[in-house]
């Protein structure tokens, strides 16, 4: 049986009742981390839906991940609305509506989805130059090229964008040998008839721009729109909503400044701020900073590495609703191998006590820092799982499962079958765990590689902030002083940001 209108609104604060009952017009949610966002988001949906305020049909809500798309699909569920809702990530939507309109506009067949982009970066490189071809070199000339489509630079304009802001191409290239790569890798897919996922983007974008027809037949599923996560919008992404839009008015963004921590790939906090100035008049502008997620003690050291900022002002002030907990325990250990002991030492602890291992995180700022820890974590016979930017690695789990467990974690359940989490801390956003071990906390690593631009440091900081905001109990927050490597003991500084 359908919940009523009220019945959805049950069990939400102040804030969160007049976020989810504005369902007309520009809307800005200003979410601080553990304020119930996902909630209020898809309460607010319902509660439209319920109204009639909104046809379920036209509604669409866009994330930027397989998995908060299947948890938003989830709890609309649970709302009797995820039948005609739309819930999915800006690839997923704009993919679905290219193969809808393509053969409207093209008699030719539909270029595939390159399956090993990699391979066209690695391929273009070795035509146009005579650069060393290695892993990282293909990776970073992958993310240049990725940045320029989001970015919306053309390769015409890269040489004078790269003068303008200083930007250094990747690999020792010169601006006009990135081009050549860039342009070759064009051609590559072209040949191959096929197109990578930001060209799905950059595809209907043009489409709705040139033909009034198939941005009419687009806009009319679109007549309710919620961006979820929106200080993460690249300019390509804009660029598309504002095409699913047309003069449209009626779309609700979603999203914390303080959390803007995808800068390196086009992603600014800009159009978030600015939204009144685009979008306005508001129908409602709500700050949700009530965390239910963490402790007092926990918020309270969050708030205070954003009250350093310069920026502060943007920034939400959270407010615990929980209860008091455990301090903050601070701990500097003699070398990274004594910090990965004592970390897995705690662990076992909370485990021996009767601590699910899945309910243990231990967050980093590079992928180079977790390999010690899975030796100490397998000393202490912890089971354990990796997770980098590319997703998760899962000790002595295959293939098959791995898929399945990412399917059973993006539903919210399964997650006792995978062990303590190991996570850089890019990778932790959009995540919470009862306990979280923040290590190397010390200069050069956060913030990383001592950042001397005002904007790059500015990032580090609101890094940390979600790196802290990931615990709900107990966080303990650590450094080695010194670092063993090839060249001896070097010693380190405690980070900026550790007190």
């Amino acid at each position: 049986m359908s919940a009523t209108a009220e019945e959805i609104l049950d069990g939400l604060d102040e804030a969160q009742r007049a976020a989810a009952t504005a369902v007309d017009g520009p809307v800005r949610i200003i979410a601080g981390a553990g304020a119930g966002k996902t909630r209020t988001v898809a309460r607010r949906i319902a509660y439209a839906c319920a109204t009639k305020a909104w046809n379920p049909r036209s509604t669409i809500a866009v994330t930027f991940s397989v998995k908060a798309a299947a948890e938003m699909r989830s709890r609309l569920s649970k709302l009797d609305v995820a039948a005609d809702v739309k819930a999915a990530t800006f690839h997923s939507a704009a993919l679905h509506q290219l193969r809808q309109v393509w053969p409207d506009v093209c008699e030719g067949p539909m270029p595939f989805i390159s399956r090993n982009p990699r391979e066209l970066v690695e391929r273009s490189l070795r035509r146009v130059t005579t650069f060393q071809v290695d892993d990282d070199t293909i990776r970073n000339l992958q993310a240049e090229i990725n940045w320029c489509k989001i970015s919306l630079i053309a390769p015409e304009d890269y040489a004078r964008v790269c003068a303008a802001t200083h930007r250094q191409p990747p690999s020792g290239l010169e601006p006009s040998q990135f081009v050549d790569v860039y342009k070759a890798y064009e051609a590559e897919k072209t040949n191959r008839n096929e197109i990578d996922f930001d060209d799905i983007l950059l595809i209907v974008c043009h489409l709705m721009e040139s033909d009034e027809e198939v941005a009419s037949a687009i806009r009319s599923n679109i007549r309710w729109l919620t961006v979820d996560e929106y200080q993460d919008v690249s300019p390509l992404q804009h660029r598309l909503l504002t095409r699913w839009l047309g003069s449209n008015r009626n779309i609700c963004v979603v999203g914390d400044p303080a959390q803007t921590i995808y800068s390196f790939a086009g992603a600014s906090s800009y159009s978030l701020l600015n939204f009144d100035s685009e979008f306005g008049p508001l129908t409602a502008d709500i700050n949700l900073n009530n965390d239910y997620r963490s402790t007092p003690q926990i918020v309270n050291y969050a708030n205070r590495v954003l009250a350093a900022s310069p920026q502060r002002a943007d920034y939400l002030k959270l407010s615990s609703e929980r209860s008091k907990g455990r301090r903050v325990v601070e701990t500097i250990y003699g070398s990274d191998w004594e910090e990965a002991q004592g970390v897995a030492a705690r662990i076992c602890k909370l485990v021996d006590a009767g601590e699910s291992p899945a309910d243990c995180a231990i967050l980093t700022r590079v992928n180079a820092q977790q390999k010690i820890l899975c030796k100490a974590l397998a000393e202490q016979h912890l089971r354990y799982r990796v997770r980098r930017d590319s997703g998760w690695q899962n000790s002595a789990l295959s293939d098959d499962t791995q898929t399945r467990l990412a399917m059973l974690e993006a539903l919210g359940v399964g997650a006792d079958l995978s062990g303590v989490t190991i996570s850089t801390i890019h990778a932790s956003k959009g995540l919470e765990f009862k306990h979280v071990f923040l290590i190397g906390c010390s200069e050069g690593l956060i913030p990383y590689g001592l950042p001397q631009d005002d904007d790059v440091l500015e990032e580090e900081r609101r890094l940390m902030y979600v790196a802290v905001t990931r615990a709900e109990d107990t966080l303990d927050v650590s450094y080695a002083r010194t670092r063993e490597g090839n060249e001896g003991e070097r010693a380190r500084r405690v980070s900026r940001f550790f007190r």
